[in-house]
C-alpha cells in the first residue's frame, strides 16, 4: 500500500511539474504568450567603410551594414533586442542605444570606458537588452571620439499588440533622422582640435536622412523627398542626430501636431516649427491637405545658436511631394516649391516658448510618476573653461589657453578602465573617487561677471547614489567665455523637467513654482543660455551611468560626469555579472 502510495505520489508530482513547465514555455519570451511578453530581436551590425559621396565631396566613412544613416532597429515594448556587433574597420567601436533604459542591462548601454571597454578590431560583442516601458522613438550611435558623425540609426517603439496609440492611427510613419556632413574626417578635425586646444572645424552641411538637400552646391540630387496622399496623418519620427548642433525645423505651409518626446507620450500640441537638440527625439503627426495643392512644400532645418564659436550657419532641406492618382501625369518640376519662415538663428525667446509646452500625459494609462519627495539634492554648474596651455606649446584657445568643459568645474577624464567594471569588481584604486562635488566649491555670480580664473580641475569623480534614492538636480549655465545652452543627456533613466528659467537659480522662489503634477518627462534635456533647468529622477536602476552634454565638442573637453547607483537588496534591483563576451582594456 505504502509502495502504491509513493508510486501516485510520483505521478502527481510528475504531472505539477510538466504542468510548471509547460506554463513556464508560454510566458518565455518569443513563445505562444507573445503578446505581453514580447519576443527576442535578433540584429548583426558589421562594422565597416563605405565610400560615399555628398557635396561632390567623396569619403570612405565608418558606416554599420555599409548604411548611411544605418539600418533600423524596430520592436516593440516588452521585446528583448540582441545586437551582434562585429567590428572590420582599424577605429575602436561601441553602440549605444540611446535613451533605452536598460534595467538591469547596463553592460549593455555603449560608452566606452564607461560601461565598457571598445570593441578592438577583429572583435565582436553582443548588446542584450529589453525594453521595458517605454514607446515612440530612440536611436542608436557610435559612442566613442566622434564616431557617431556617421555611425547612428533610428529605433523605433512600437506599441504592444492590440494597445493603440493614445492618437489618431497614422496612416504611415516616417523616421527623419537629422545629421551632418563632413568634408573631411571627423576623427581627424578633433584630433587637432584637442591638440591646439582651439574649436574645431565646423561641419560643411547639415542632413535629413544623410541627404544635405538643394539649397547647398552639387546637391540637388542628394534631396530627401517625403511622398505623402492628401486628407492623410503621417507619424514622423524625427530624430536629431547632429554632432555640435541645435536644429530649427518647419515644413512650408503645414502644421504639425507634437505627441511624443523621446519614446514617452506628451499632450499633443500644435506648432509651425520644431526645436530638436541632439539627443532628442520628436514624434509628430502630420495632416496632410484634404485636396492636392498643385504645389511642392520645402521641409528646412538650421541651427539654434547660442555659444559665441563658429558654426554652421547652413540650411538643409527635403521637399514634401503629394502623390497624384495614377491617371494624372504632372510635371513635378513645374508645381510653385513653397518655403517655410524660420525663427532667427539667435531665436532663444521661441527656444524657451517651446521648450516649456511639452507636458506628460498623466492620465491613468500614462502616469506621470515624478518623484514627490526628494533624499537627494545636487546643484550643477555647466559650461565653458580652459586648461592652461603646455610648456613649449602654442595653443589656440583663449588668451592662448586651451578650451576646456566641466561640470561644477571637474572636467572629466575617461579612464583606460571601463567605470563599470571596476565599480562591479570593487577596483575603484586608481580608476575613480567618489567624491564628485554635489555643488560649486567656489559659488560666484554664475550669469554675471565671470570669474579671473577660467581654469577648470580634472579628474574622473563620480556620485554614489544608494538604490532608490529620488535625485533632484539643478544644472545652471555659467557666463564663463560665454553663456551658451547646453543639451545635457542622461544615461540610464528618464527624468521629470520640473521647472525652467533663465539669470540664477533662487532654491528660496524658483522650487515653489516647480510643475510636479505634469512635467515632460525625458533623457535629454537643454540647459538654457544664461539660465537653468530643474529635473527629478529615480535612482533605481543599479550601475554606472554617464551624464554629458550632446553637444560633442562639450563632451570632448570634458562637460560629463558619471553617477553609480548600488544595488538593491532584492535580486531585480542588482546589476548582474558581466557577459562573457564583454571586451577587454
Amino acid at each position: 500500500m505504502a509502495g502504491a502510495n509513493n508510486s501516485l505520489l510520483h505521478s502527481t508530482t510528475l504531472l505539477t511539474a510538466l504542468l510548471f513547465a509547460f506554463l513556464a514555455m508560454l510566458i518565455l519570451p518569443g513563445t505562444a504568450n507573445a503578446a505581453d511578453s514580447g519576443i527576442t530581436r535578433h540584429y548583426k551590425f558589421d562594422i565597416e567603410l563605405k565610400n560615399v559621396t555628398r557635396l561632390c565631396h567623396t569619403r570612405s566613412i565608418v558606416t554599420v551594414n555599409g548604411q548611411f544613416p544605418g539600418p533600423r532597429i524596430v520592436a516593440r515594448e516588452g521585446d528583448r533586442v540582441v545586437v551582434k556587433v562585429i567590428n572590420h574597420v582599424k577605429d575602436n567601436i561601441t553602440i549605444h542605444w540611446h535613451g533605452i533604459r536598460q534595467l538591469q542591462s547596463g553592460w549593455a548601454d555603449g560608452p566606452a570606458y564607461v560601461t565598457q571597454c571598445p570593441i578592438q578590431t577583429g572583435q565582436a560583442y553582443v548588446y542584450n537588452f529589453t525594453i521595458t516601458g517605454q514607446r515612440g522613438t530612440l536611436f542608436w550611435h557610435a559612442h566613442i571620439s566622434w564616431l557617431r558623425a556617421t555611425v547612428y540609426g533610428p529605433i523605433i517603439i512600437l506599441p504592444k499588440h492590440n494597445v493603440p496609440y493614445p492618437f489618431v492611427k497614422p496612416h504611415k510613419e516616417i523616421p527623419i533622422i537629422f545629421g551632418e556632413w563632413f568634408n573631411t574626417d571627423p576623427e581627424a578635425i578633433i584630433k587637432q582640435a584637442l591638440q591646439t586646444g582651439g574649436g574645431p572645424n565646423v561641419s560643411d552641411a547639415y542632413t535629413i536622412n544623410g541627404l544635405p538637400g538643394p539649397l547647398y552646391n552639387c546637391s540637388a540630387k542628394d534631396t530627401f523627398r517625403l511622398k505623402v496622399k492628401p486628407g492623410k496623418t503621417y507619424l514622423l519620427r524625427f530624430i536629431n542626430a547632429a554632432l555640435n548642433d541645435e536644429l530649427f525645423f518647419s515644413i512650408a505651409n503645414h502644421t504639425l501636431t507634437v505627441v511624443d518626446a523621446d519614446a514617452v507620450y506628451v499632450k499633443p500640441f500644435n506648432t509651425t516649427t520644431l526645436l530638436i537638440t541632439p539627443g532628442q527625439t520628436t514624434n509628430v503627426l502630420l495632416h496632410t491637405k484634404p485636396y492636392n495643392p498643385n504645389a511642392n512644400f520645402l521641409m528646412a532645418a538650421r541651427p539654434y545658436v547660442t555659444g559665441q564659436g563658429t558654426f554652421d550657419n547652413s540650411t538643409t532641406a527635403g521637399i514634401l511631394e503629394y502623390e497624384y492618382p495614377s491617371d494624372v501625369t504632372q510635371n513635378i518640376k513645374k508645381l510653385p516649391l513653397f518655403k517655410p519662415k524660420l525663427p532667427t538663428l539667435n531665436d532663444t525667446s521661441f527656444a524657451t516658448n517651446f521648450t516649456k509646452r511639452f507636458r506628460s500625459l498623466a492620465s491613468l494609462q500614462f502616469p506621470a510618476n515624478v518623484p514627490k519627495t526628494v533624499t537627494r539634492r545636487f546643484f550643477f554648474t555647466v559650461g565653458l573653461g580652459t586648461n592652461p596651455c603646455p610648456k613649449n606649446h602654442t595653443c589656440q584657445g583663449p588668451n592662448g589657453s586651451m578650451f576646456a568643459a566641466s561640470v561644477n568645474n571637474v572636467s572629466f577624464a575617461l579612464p583606460t578602465t571601463a567605470l563599470l567594471q571596476a565599480h562591479f569588481l570593487r577596483q575603484s584604486y586608481k580608476v575613480y573617487t567618489a567624491d564628485f562635488p554635489y555643488e560649486p566649491t567656489l559659488p560666484f555670480n554664475y550669469t554675471g561677471n565671470p570669474p579671473t580664473n577660467t581654469n577648470v580641475s580634472n579628474g574622473t569623480k563620480l556620485v554614489v547614489l544608494p538604490f532608490n534614492a529620488s535625485v533632484e538636480l539643478v544644472m545652471q549655465d555659467t557666463s564663463i567665455l560665454g553663456a551658451e545652452s547646453h543639451p545635457l543627456h542622461l544615461h540610464g533613466f528618464n527624468f521629470f523637467v520640473v521647472g525652467m528659467g533663465f539669470g540664477n537659480y533662487n532654491p528660496s522662489k524658483d522650487a515653489a513654482k516647480f510643475n510636479l503634477l505634469d512635467p515632460v518627462e525625458r533623457n535629454t534635456i537643454g540647459v538654457p543660455a544664461g539660465g537653468w533647468v530643474a529635473i527629478r529622477f529615480q535612482a533605481d536602476n543599479p550601475g554606472v551611468w554617464f551624464m554629458h552634454c550632446h553637444l560633442e565638442i562639450h563632451t570632448s573637453w570634458g562637460l560629463k560626469m558619471a553617477w553609480a547607483v548600488l544595488d538593491g537588496d532584492l535580486p531585480n534591483q542588482k546589476l548582474p555579472p558581466p557577459p562573457s563576451d564583454l571586451p577587454k582594456c
